[in-house]
């Protein structure tokens, strides 16, 4: 957070300099006139003085604070409401305890929205790093009268949720690390391993057989291009992330992960056991069915999928039930759509969404176990082929020099 300069005086008419954090000069004026200081210079902090890390938060480029940081400070202000410690009270104790520099200066600045009169909902939608789908329920606690419960539960889904994209990107991120340590190894072996057995055979003066000199005509590709491909890979990357930034090439992308083999089922399952747990969340927090699927379809990270339950929303509004525009999507599961059927018609959702939430993550989890497994052995196997295949082809024609010489 800035620290401002100032001078001024207090009630007892004395001079003070020091320095206050604030957001902006006007809140630091605010602050100090609430300490009974009468400010007559304000002086901003320079650039060289600047919140570095708050910078790149204002500009887009990192996150407030992650994940963690956000599960821990609303367990903990629940645990304060809960033991009947005013909202004001309780964001104070948390602000001062709080060691990340940003969520602290986020809960100072909602401290003062609320001190001002606002309500907590109001505050934290001003404020970065809390989603829509975390304010609307924050809205729903104050209004019922429920704010810990809510926070608990809000806890307790960021938990689940958060574990969930983890089970998935490690499931994607395995298969990608060891493709590219292999990647280098062959590379390596190319440029460097196989330039010495071209030097042993050329001062033989032997035949060289088919397969040894494919393999050495691929080494000097590699050598001869190699800040070429380098730079092509680097040019494919960029190109790759500009268009999957763009509407049309997030949706191509969306789409190629959801049928891709292996992993497609590991997307499609990830984003419907997200879907099916904030619904869920939100319903429980008395928020109504179409808002609530409104702020579902915003959290999902799939364009596909959130394009088909925009309809599903829409079939809702004409007041159509949730179930019969859900069983019109192919991949989403017939007893998935059933469960739900009967949680609708019992009018329970809200709790038959957790048991499917908690099927699709059992469903996430065992899909991991499956995939690790198979993948696995898969990539050795393709990737040590690939070098076993290049050092056969590079000790064979002393193989044959050897047999020859017996003969």
């Amino acid at each position: 957070m800035p620290k401002f300069k100032y001078i001024g005086f207090t009630a007892q008419g004395k001079k003070v300099e020091n320095t206050i954090e604030a957001d902006t000069d006007r809140e630091a004026k605010k602050i100090l006139r609430r300490q009974s200081i009468r400010v007559t210079k304000i002086t901003a902090p320079s650039f060289f003085e600047a919140d570095l890390g708050q910078w790149m938060v204002d500009k887009g480029i990192a996150r407030p604070f992650g994940r963690a940081e956000l599960m821990r400070f609303t367990r903990q202000l629940a645990i304060l409401i809960n033991a009947g410690v005013p909202i004001l009270e309780g964001l104070e104790i948390l602000g001062k305890q709080e060691q990340n520099m940003v969520l602290k200066r986020v809960i100072k600045s909602v401290s003062l929205q609320v001190e001002e009169g606002k309500s907590l909902f109001d505050s934290l939608s001003s404020q970065p790093g809390f989603t829509k789908l975390y304010c609307a329920l924050v809205k729903a606690g104050e209004s019922a009268g429920i704010l810990d419960s809510i926070l608990n539960k809000l806890a307790e889904f960021l938990e689940k949720q958060e574990k969930l994209k983890k089970q998935v990107k490690s499931a994607m991120t395995y298969p990608v690390i060891v493709v590219g340590v292999g990647i280098l190894v062959i590379f390596g072996l190319m440029t460097f391993v196989v330039p010495q057995f071209v030097g042993m055979l050329t001062e033989s003066g032997q035949a060289i057989p088919w397969v040894t000199q494919t393999v050495i005509d691929v080494s000097d590709f590699f050598r001869n291009y190699t800040l070429l491909l380098i730079a092509a890979m680097i040019a494919g990357t960029m190109l790759f992330l500009n268009f999957i930034k763009t509407k049309e090439g997030k949706l191509a992308w969306d789409r190629f992960q959801m049928k891709a083999p292996l992993f497609g089922m590991l997307v499609i399952k990830g984003n419907l056991g997200n879907f099916t747990r904030t619904l869920s969340t939100m319903l429980t927090a008395g928020v109504p069915i179409i808002d609530s699927l409104e702020i579902c379809i915003e959290t999902l990270d799939n364009t596909q999928m959130a394009k088909d339950l925009a309809k599903v929303r829409l079939a809702v509004i004409e007041g159509k039930s949730i179930t019969e525009p859900l069983s019109r999507i192919t991949y989403f599961p017939p007893l998935v759509t059933q469960m739900m059927k009967v949680g609708e018609s019992t009018g329970n959702l809200d709790n038959m969404l957790i048991k499917v939430a908690d099927v699709f993550q059992d469903e996430v989890e065992e899909l991991v176990g499956n995939l690790t497994k198979m993948i696995e052995p898969l990539i050795l196997v393709v990737l040590g082929g690939i070098i076993g295949f290049v050092l056969i082809a590079m000790y064979l024609p002393i193989f044959m020099s050897a047999g020859g010489a017996e003969n």
